[in-house]
């Protein structure tokens, strides 16, 4: 804004010093070009008297002397022709004595008494100013005179008039350039501390608040404004984390409680009874990860983390050691294919556990003998596969919504894993979506950014948990406490 501000005063300074230099210089090259001829008008007159005055005493030897004089002072050239058009002396140009000038228009119309000032090519392409006067003595016409001068006298003269404006017109717009520099700076201080803060409130923190003490009333305004709504936010933020962490304490206890009381119930119950006292406690188990599942969504939304270059080959080797064992137990295989993906962005924890959720979705409704494939797509695309019954094109619309499930849905799902799957990725710069496989079955693809040696990327906001530790239990997601639930 600094750079747009000061080329905009410039522009401005340069059509006021255009408007004002340009008219000028054209009126000082014509009023130049105009003093210039009523010099050398006045002047071929009163030679155009002395040379008159000259033939008629029939002193024309005198004449060479008389306008030789005058043009080595003034650098002119002066030719004086008789009543017939007869050169008589020139000096200062290449008419030669005695020749006959009378058809020239000037000439014929100074010995009809007319005089005449102008401009002409002067033979040799340099144009020059001439004024031809009659040698009259009242209405005898005893000669003509004509006095030449180059233009370049004028011209240079111009010429350095334009340079002189030139000059002070560079000089106004640097003095202009160093104020409005100085002024956009003053200006745009206040935003760019402005804009420092909003990228370190997107970051979770606020640890220089834009400075409302400088620039502009309006500016100082905002920035205090924005000071207020960001403290204020932050309390929130605070109010909203702190409520999230009691919440989760307060409710797990009473939660175990109640599932520890149903299950005193079973030694006193009929039998017959005991099938509902194992969905209620179920139903207890579910409402315990929902909560989780809820608290955790909550803690991703108010937390800010940095993306990371991470190692996908490294986390999909690792994960996938890690599921083999339980794949093998539903006779189910694990394989990884494609090409090596190499690095890309996600904040810290985040692939482990995208993975990881990804795969017990998968394995959960894989049927025994088919294969989980996690394949590795050109351009940092991970494709989590499986053969199992797969969803409509409207249910993998839906399937992202908080506590959605599938209608045929016969697991204990909360409906908050993918929605916490896609914060996650979202997160890190990536973008997942949901895909009908070859020859039935689900293709969850994840969509990441390629961490290139110099590139530089901030994931836009989210949070990422801890990282999930190798070997860890398969059956619950570290910052949600659940499997997620397709």
């Amino acid at each position: 804004m600094t750079r747009r501000l000061l080329y905009s005063y410039l522009a401005l300074a340069l059509l006021v010093l255009a408007g004002l230099e340009i008219p000028l210089g054209y009126l000082y090259a014509r009023g130049e070009t105009s003093r210039f001829a009523q010099t050398v008008e006045r002047d071929a007159t009163m030679l155009a008297e002395v040379t008159e005055e000259n033939i008629e005493e029939g002193n024309t030897g005198e004449l060479p002397d008389v306008i030789g004089d005058y043009t080595a002072r003034t650098g002119g050239g002066a030719v004086v022709v008789d009543r017939t058009g007869v050169v008589l002396a020139a000096s200062g140009s290449a008419v030669r004595t005695g020749t006959n000038l009378s058809a020239e228009p000037d000439i014929a119309a100074a010995l009809d008494n007319r005089p005449t000032t102008g401009t002409d090519d002067g033979g040799d392409g340099d144009e020059v100013l001439y004024s031809t006067q009659p040698g009259a003595s009242g209405t005898t016409i005893r000669g003509a005179l004509r006095l030449t001068y180059p233009m370049t006298t004028v011209t240079e003269r111009v010429h350095r008039i334009w340079l002189v404006l030139a000059l002070v017109g560079a000089c106004i717009l640097a003095a202009v350039a160093l104020v409005a520099f100085t002024l956009a700076r003053w200006i745009t201080r206040p935003l760019r501390t402005l804009h420092r803060a909003t990228t370190q409130l997107a970051e979770g923190r606020l640890t220089n608040p834009p400075d409302a003490t400088r620039g502009p009333p309006e500016l100082r305004e905002l920035a205090a404004s924005f000071t207020h709504t960001a403290t204020r936010l932050r309390q929130l933020l605070d109010a909203q984390q702190a409520f999230a962490g009691e919440a989760s304490h307060q409710l797990k206890t009473p939660l175990t409680a109640l599932r520890l009381r149903l299950e005193n119930f079973e030694p006193y119950l009929d039998p017959r009874a005991l099938d509902s006292l194992d969905e209620a406690v179920a139903e207890v188990e579910r409402l315990g990860r929902m909560v989780h599942g809820l608290l955790a969504l909550a803690r991703l939304e108010n937390t800010a983390t940095t993306a990371e270059p991470t190692d996908l080959d490294a986390v999909l080797a690792d994960r996938a050691a890690m599921w083999e064992p339980l794949a093998a137990e539903q006779h189910v295989a694990v394989a990884v294919t494609g090409t090596s993906a190499g690095r890309v962005w996600a904040i810290p924890g985040a692939l482990e556990q995208v993975v990881d959720n990804l795969v017990a979705n998968a394995l959960r409704v894989s049927p025994p003998g088919t294969t989980l494939t996690l394949t590795r797509a050109p351009g940092a695309e991970l494709h989590v596969v499986d053969q199992g019954p797969g969803l409509p094109a409207a249910d993998r619309e839906r399937a992202f919504d908080r506590f959605w499930r599938a209608s045929d849905s016969h697991h204990d799902g909360t409906g908050l894993g993918l929605p916490i799957v896609r914060h996650l990725v979202r997160a890190s710069g990536g973008e997942i979506t949901l895909h009908s496989a070859p020859g039935g079955g689900l293709d969850a693809r994840v969509r990441l950014r390629p961490a290139s040696p110099n590139g530089e990327f901030r994931s836009g906001g989210g949070g990422g948990g801890r990282r999930r530790a190798t070997g860890g239990s398969s059956r619950s997601l570290d910052i949600s406490g659940e499997i997620l639930a397709r």
